[in-house]
């Protein structure tokens, strides 16, 4: 039962980055925004390392799990073979991997690092008291940050994103974090990252 669950969520998860992709197809979509799904900017360091990703995910790493899945198959019963089921749900993982980096890499915009001009836009690593606490993060997707980084990254869908966004070093403002409290933040530096 469990197992089905996952492969249903996986399967729901996978229509649903694969209909997204779908909409944000064209050209013209791929450098604006909607109110739903803002454009993914990436440098071009971080294009070609998720690119290797998913070349390395749909080739060899796509293998190796088949190939673990044919070999628990041939040790007997399913429904008590563990090895199996693992196999089965790190195939599902790596699908879902798949359509996630299938689909950013088709919306991405890619391109230099932003213009060094304190202004807080994707790409930009800034400096900023927040709630009186000096946090450095990552404003933009997850996938700049270089793999393995513990950099704290905002979205511009986050509410301390959409807030920061666009504001320039010595901007204070405040936000409404989702616990509903009105959190004060001053941007201390806003400068392009570097991976």
């Amino acid at each position: 039962m469990e197992l089905r669950n996952i492969e249903y969520l996986t399967h729901r998860w996978c229509s649903h980055a694969e209909h997204a992709s779908a909409r944000t197809n064209t050209k013209e979509n791929q450098l604006s925004t909607t109110q739903h799904e803002p454009v993914i900017w990436l440098t071009q360091e971080a294009f070609d390392r998720l690119s290797a990703e998913l070349e390395h995910l749909q080739g060899p790493g796509r293998q190796e799990i088949v190939d673990r899945i044919e070999q628990a198959r041939s040790e007997g019963d399913l429904k008590e073979n563990g090895g199996y089921h693992a196999a089965k749900e790190e195939q599902g993982k790596a699908e879902a991997r798949i359509s996630h980096l299938k689909h950013v890499l088709e919306t991405a915009h890619v391109g230099e690092a932003p213009a060094d001009d304190g202004v807080v836009e994707p790409g930009m690593l800034v400096v900023a008291k927040i709630a009186g606490r000096e946090t450095t993060f990552l404003f933009g997707s997850r996938e700049i940050a270089s793999e393995g980084s513990d950099l704290e990254v905002f979205s511009e869908k986050s509410p301390i994103g959409a807030a920061v966004h666009g504001k320039k070093a010595g901007d204070k403002l405040s936000y409404t974090a989702p616990n509903g409290k009105d959190i004060a933040v001053e941007i201390l530096s806003a400068k392009p990252y570097q991976a």
